[in-house]
C-alpha cells in the first residue's frame, strides 16, 4: 500500500562565507520565502522546510500551493530523495516517480535509444525492462529516426519530448510533479496532456507543486498551502 509520512521535517541550507547582515538585508528586501533558523558570524542558515508533519495515504491526489519560496518544490525533493531532512523524518512507501527533471541522467552523446536506457538505470529499471518499453516510448516521443541520433543534435524540445516519453512510461505507487508538464508543439503538448491524464490515473498518491489554484482544483483532491517552509492550511477539496 502506498504512502507518505513526514515527521518534523526541517531543512536548513548553510550559506558560508556570507556577511550576515548584509545577505539578510538582501533576501528580506527581495520577499523570499527561506526562514533564517540560525547565524552567526560567518554562517547563514537558511530553514527552507519548518516542522512539516504529514500523512498522505493511498488514493490522495495531493497538490502544493504557495508563493515562490514557499518550500513547494523543496518538499517535492525531500520526498523524490534528493534532499535528506536536516531535522525529522520522511519515510515511502511504494514506488516513487519523479517528473520533477525529465532528462536527468542523459548523455549528450549516446543516441535516443541509448538515452532510453540510460534514463531507465536512473530511474531504477533494468535495461531489459526498459527494451520491453522502447517501441512505445519511441511512439510517445514522436521523434522517428532522430532517436538514432546523439541527443546533442536535439533541439531542447526534443529533448524533453523524449524525457517525457521515458518518465511517463514507467508506472508508479507515487508521483511527483512540479507544475503541469507542456513540451513540443501544440499537437504534441494535447497528446501530452492525454498521457499524463493517463499516469495520474494508474499512481495511488499523486504530489503536484504549482502556481494555478484552478488547476490543483481540477487535479487534486486535498491541497496544502505552504509559507516560509511551514504548513499553514490543509484543506480535502
Amino acid at each position: 500500500m502506498a504512502s507518505i509520512t513526514l515527521r518534523n521535517v526541517s531543512i536548513d541550507f548553510p550559506l558560508y562565507g556570507t556577511p550576515n547582515r548584509s545577505l539578510k538585508s538582501s533576501l528580506i528586501s527581495l520577499g523570499t520565502g527561506g526562514r533564517f533558523a540560525a547565524s552567526s558570524r560567518k554562517l547563514t542558515v537558511i530553514r527552507a522546510l519548518d516542522d512539516i508533519n504529514l500523512d498522505i495515504p493511498a488514493g490522495c491526489k495531493l497538490g502544493l500551493l504557495g508563493h515562490n519560496g514557499s518550500g513547494k518544490s523543496t518538499l517535492l525533493k525531500v520526498l523524490a530523495g534528493v534532499y535528506a531532512p536536516t531535522a525529522g523524518a520522511a519515510s515511502m512507501t511504494g514506488h516513487v516517480a519523479s517528473l520533477l527533471d525529465v532528462s536527468l541522467g542523459m548523455d549528450d552523446e549516446a543516441s535516443g535509444y541509448e538515452n532510453i536506457l540510460l534514463r531507465g538505470v536512473y530511474l531504477g529499471i533494468p535495461p531489459s525492462a526498459m527494451r520491453s518499453r522502447m517501441d512505445s516510448i519511441a511512439e510517445h516521443s514522436g521523434l522517428g529516426e532522430y532517436l538514432n541520433l546523439p541527443i546533442r543534435t536535439y533541439s531542447s524540445g526534443m529533448r524533453m519530448r523524449l524525457g517525457f516519453a521515458i518518465s511517463t512510461s514507467v508506472e508508479a505507487d507515487i508521483l511527483l510533479m512540479d507544475e503541469w508538464l507542456s513540451v513540443g508543439d501544440a499537437a504534441f503538448q494535447e497528446k501530452a496532456s492525454r498521457r499524463l491524464e493517463e499516469v495520474i490515473a494508474k499512481a495511488r498518491i499523486l504530489v503536484l507543486a504549482s502556481h494555478q489554484p484552478e488547476l490543483i482544483e481540477r487535479v487534486c483532491n486535498r491541497v496544502i498551502r505552504l509559507e516560509h517552509g511551514r504548513v499553514v492550511s490543509d484543506e480535502i477539496l
